[in-house]
C-alpha cells in the first residue's frame, strides 16, 4: 500500500487544504491519462449519532452525518485554488472529490483496523497461494509489522505483507 512519489507529493500538498475544510483526507488517487490526468480525492469525517442535525440552505442534512455535498464543494474549491497556485500537475487534469463510499478503498493499514471481521477485496502485486485477486474476511491488522491476516474460503488464513497490496477495498454487505 505504498504511494508513488508523485502521489505522495500531491498528498503532502493537498492535506492542509483538506484539513482546513474540517474533514479528514482518506486518500488520493492520481491517474495520469495522457494529456488529461485524473486527481481523485476521498474525504471522510466521523458520524456522530448524538449530533443534532442541521439543515443547510441547500436542504442538506449537515451535522453529524458524515460527508455531504457541501463538504465536497468546499474541498474542491480549497484544493482547486491551491493547485492553481502551486501547479503540481503538468497539463490538464480533472479534480474529483467524494466520500470513500460503501466500498471504500484503503490507502493505509490504520484505516483497515476499524473493519476487522468484514469482507475485503484485495489485488496483490505478487501472487500469494497462486492468486493475485481475492475476496476474504479481514481477521487482523498488524501496523507495526505491516501485515494483515485474511481468511479465504475453507477457513484458510493468509498473512499478507502490506507492501504486496496493490489495491484494497471494503466489500459492502447489509
Amino acid at each position: 500500500m505504498k504511494l508513488s512519489s508523485k502521489t505522495q507529493a500531491l498528498q503532502d500538498l493537498i492535506t492542509p487544504a483538506v484539513q482546513a475544510c474540517d474533514v479528514e483526507l482518506w486518500g488520493i488517487e492520481f491517474i495520469p491519462q495522457g494529456k488529461r490526468s485524473l486527481l481523485r480525492i476521498f474525504i471522510d469525517k466521523p458520524i456522530d449519532e448524538n449530533a443534532t442535525p442541521v439543515i443547510t440552505e441547500d436542504g442538506e442534512d449537515e451535522l453529524g452525518r458524515g460527508i455531504g455535498v457541501q463538504d465536497c464543494v468546499r474541498v474542491t474549491q480549497q484544493v482547486g485554488a491551491m493547485m492553481d497556485v502551486h501547479d503540481p500537475i503538468s497539463g490538464e487534469y480533472s479534480l474529483e472529490v467524494s466520500s470513500p463510499g460503501w466500498d471504500r478503498p484503503f490507502f493505509k493499514l490504520e484505516q483497515m483496523q476499524a473493519f476487522i471481521g468484514q469482507q475485503v477485496a484485495l489485488r496483490l502485486i505478487s501472487a500469494v497461494e497462486n492468486r493475485r485477486k481475492f475476496q476474504a474476511r479481514l481477521i487482523a491488522v498488524d501496523v507495526a509489522n505491516e501485515l494483515i491476516q485474511v481468511e479465504v474460503e475453507k477457513q484458510q488464513v493468509l498473512e499478507i505483507d502490506s507492501n504486496n497490496i496493490d489495491k484494497a477495498n471494503l466489500i459492502y454487505q447489509d
